[in-house]
């Protein structure tokens, strides 16, 4: 049978306010744990400021390098949100107003009695060519436009947006895990993970140290797409490290 292909993605968070740590991104573990949970691997993730030069670099590097692409930020009403146009520059297509995305505004802020400002109107500019991503929380929506995914930065919609584009992506094998918490420092059990490493080079290894009660301590985790090549290579990690395996 042939094995199923790994399916890979990149996370672009764009903002002034992430990097100058104004704002505490909320959005790139719940991208990735999404992600991982329907089989798609997250490999890549950058943080650019709200300039166009910046973002239309990192598009076009991104979304050549693996099968999706995933932004959040800067598609709101502001001077400052340049997500969109820069999309548009980066695809080398022309943007305006959408008719689709205006009907969705006029309509959701119709409904609350509220006047469609020319502000308000800016969040239907969509680069000619894409498709509208529903926005159930507050109106405004995200578009794909190729192979990327142009969401809100705000972290509740954002995973809004990610839910509604989920029936539409390619997923390939899911990545299980089993984590291994050891109660003594890295230093001393590197030697031996090191080695178990090189006797299950398919299985991710990863080491991710911790004090547990006040003491230097590790959780190990091991990550495959095989359930038995996983349970069988975290079996004999534990009996190399002295612990007891499971009954």
């Amino acid at each position: 049978m042939a094995e199923e292909r790994i399916v890979t993605a990149a996370l672009l968070v764009i903002g002034d306010e992430i990097l100058s740590g104004r704002t505490h991104d909320r959005n790139i573990g719940a991208v990735a744990e999404h992600l991982t949970g329907i089989g798609i691997k997250l490999c890549e993730v950058r943080v650019v400021p709200d300039d166009e030069a910046e973002i239309v670099s990192a598009v076009d590097a991104l979304r050549r390098r693996y099968d999706y692409l995933f932004t959040t930020g800067g598609i709101g009403p502001t001077h400052d949100d340049i997500t969109a146009d820069s999309m548009a520059k980066a695809f080398g297509v022309p943007i305006d107003v959408d008719a689709r995305a205006e009907k969705i505004l006029s309509d959701y802020y119709a409904g609350r009695g509220l006047e469609m400002t020319p502000a308000r109107l800016r969040m239907a500019r969509i680069p000619a060519g894409a498709d509208l991503i529903e926005n159930a929380l507050s109106g405004a929506p995200g578009f794909r436009i190729g192979n990327v995914f142009v969401m809100a930065g705000v972290p509740s919609v954002a995973q809004s947006m990610l839910q509604k584009v989920t029936p539409e992506l390619k997923t390939g094998p899911k990545l299980l895990s089993v984590s291994i918490p050891v109660n003594r420092p890295e230093s001393e059990i590197a030697d031996t993970f090191a080695a178990h490493q090189q006797l299950y080079p398919d299985v991710q290894m990863g080491s991710y140290p911790l004090l547990r009660d006040g003491r230097p301590a590790a959780d190990l985790v091991l990550r495959s797409p095989d359930r038995e090549r996983l349970a069988e290579a975290a079996e004999t990690l534990m009996t190399a490290l002295g612990l007891p395996t499971p009954a």
